[in-house]
């Protein structure tokens, strides 16, 4: 991706280049799962899928390559969804996009007592400072991590936050897919 900010490592690279491929499709979009596998390898074991993806013909050697898996199920919560995931050794790691609402921490003093999820989530939804946020966050079989912010209102790639401990939940979720 063109526009794709250089990044220090691949894992990063590999999270604003998901975050670029989300942008071009624009807001409400479904959560997205993406295999990450080695570039080089899958270069060298599945040249046709490489063109496909447009993968260059020598592949950095610690480059990674998102691929996206297909759709997540709507009718399932994610953490079920994710619980359910068992990736192939040739995976090196997985990223997923997906888009919530986020309040400042200082709303979290108003928020109603006794509220099931549906009202939290209605409550959260019709707040005056909430915030649509994409986060593509991504996890390595050795642990690493990395994730990208986009912010709804601030939608510029100049403008992404990154960072290895902005979503520690989900970055524990994708971690999950990969243990025995």
């Amino acid at each position: 991706m063109s526009n794709t900010p250089m990044a220090a490592n691949p894992l990063t690279r590999a999270v604003l280049e998901i975050d670029e491929y989300a942008s071009t499709l624009g807001w409400d979009q479904p959560a997205r799962l993406f295999a990450l596998v080695d570039s080089a390898s899958l270069r060298a074991q599945e040249p046709a899928l490489a063109d496909q993806l447009g993968l260059p013909e020598e592949a950095e050697t610690a480059a990674l390559t998102p691929v996206e898996q297909d759709e997540i199920p709507a009718s399932q919560p994610l953490d079920e969804f994710l619980a359910t995931i068992a990736w192939p050794d040739a995976v090196a790691g997985c990223a997923l996009t997906v888009e919530r609402l986020m309040l400042p921490p200082t709303a979290e003093a108003e928020v109603p007592i006794g509220l099931d999820d549906a009202g939290l989530a209605r409550w959260v939804a019709e707040h005056p400072q909430r915030q649509e946020v994409r986060m593509t966050v991504a996890v390595l079989r050795d642990g690493s991590r990395d994730s990208a912010l986009r912010l709804r209102e601030k939608d510029s790639a100049t403008e992404v936050l990154t960072g290895a401990g902005l979503v520690p939940g989900l970055a524990e979720a994708l971690a999950a897919t990969f243990e025995d």
